[in-house]
């Protein structure tokens, strides 16, 4: 009894796990249905990225960005469409990063119109009032890489989402940017993983938000540029998983239709007597019976009995 309580007493007084933020994997179990996304980004021709892939997951950003001077504060949400079939690394990256909520309450740091949107630096936050941010924005991360993952059906097409990196091939962290228009002179030199396929819309605004390099917010195209910060915080509320794509319903299942199965002679009988022009032909064939049965001294069987009622009831 004294060694039950004293387990009992240390099972108590040991510390419960404490949950850690973000998602707890439930997510890999909502199906959500593709047909019900409008905004997607320009596709191009017999492109394998166009395609939806059941089971690939999605990740959802939350936005909050003032679109020009002088214009209200907007949110949104962009819905991207990860592919794991072909780009594991990079998108375990990304969702191991996202159910910690890493990119929560950060900043878009980099925007150059006609070019790249770019987020995922965990040390961009503001401090006090925008745009005081801490002095690694732009440069942090985790500290943990992962190796340059390039597929030949991946490419930076309009509304690719990809990994951010320095000058080492392999020094993807946490950073990714989102293509607002084609950036094909990037294939091959940064790991495309992603495709936005709802919410393009709100990636063209932050696009052309006054940065800045841009501080007009007017549509001029400046590739070159090496900050391009926001003038007004564009702010990425949340980064969430929203679940996977949708399996396509299976066709419902037919029921067999039984066998025929073929008409006992009684039965065939019974519905002789039943047309108008067999009942004396089934009449006579009936008693024809019940003599040859008389005369072998056989009980009719009680089901020979009802048919011959059943008959009479017709009659």
């Amino acid at each position: 009894m004294r060694r039950a309580m004293l387990v009992l007493c240390i099972l108590v007084l040991l510390p419960l796990p404490v949950a850690q933020g973000g998602d707890d994997g439930d997510w890999r179990s909502r199906e959500v249905d593709p047909n019900t996304w409008e905004d997607g980004p320009i596709l191009e021709d017999n492109n394998p990225m166009n395609n939806n892939t059941s089971g690939n997951p999605l990740m959802q950003i939350n936005v909050s960005y003032v679109p020009g001077h002088g214009q209200s504060r907007v949110e949104g949400e962009i819905i991207i469409e990860l592919f794991e079939q072909w780009a594991p690394i990079s998108v375990e990256n990304m969702i191991e990063h996202i159910e910690i909520d890493l990119y929560d309450d950060t900043f878009f740091h980099r925007v150059i119109d006609d070019f790249v949107t770019q987020a995922g630096d965990p040390t961009c936050r503001t401090v006090g009032a925008y745009p005081v941010t801490t002095p690694t924005c732009g440069s942090g991360g985790t500290g943990e890489t992962i190796p340059l993952e390039i597929h030949e059906k991946l490419s930076h097409v309009d509304g690719a989402i990809g990994m951010a990196r320095g000058n080492d091939e392999d020094s993807a962290d946490s950073q990714w940017f989102i293509d607002e228009t084609e950036a094909h002179s990037l294939d091959g030199n940064y790991a495309v993983f992603g495709i936005v396929r709802d919410g393009m819309t709100h990636v063209r605004a932050i696009a052309l938000t006054p940065t800045s390099d841009d501080p007009t917010g007017s549509s001029i195209d400046n590739p070159a540029s090496s900050a391009g910060r926001p003038v007004y915080e564009t702010r990425i509320i949340e980064v969430s998983m929203l679940g996977i794509i949708a399996y396509p319903e299976e066709p419902p299942i037919e029921e067999e239709e039984p066998p025929m199965v073929e008409e006992s002679v009684l039965q065939s009988l019974v519905n002789v007597m039943q047309s108008e022009a067999g009942m004396g032909a089934g009449i006579l064939i009936l008693l024809l019976i019940i003599l040859l049965m008389f005369l072998a001294k056989v009980e009719p069987p009680l089901i020979l009995e009802q048919e011959i009622l059943a008959a009479k009831l017709i009659k």
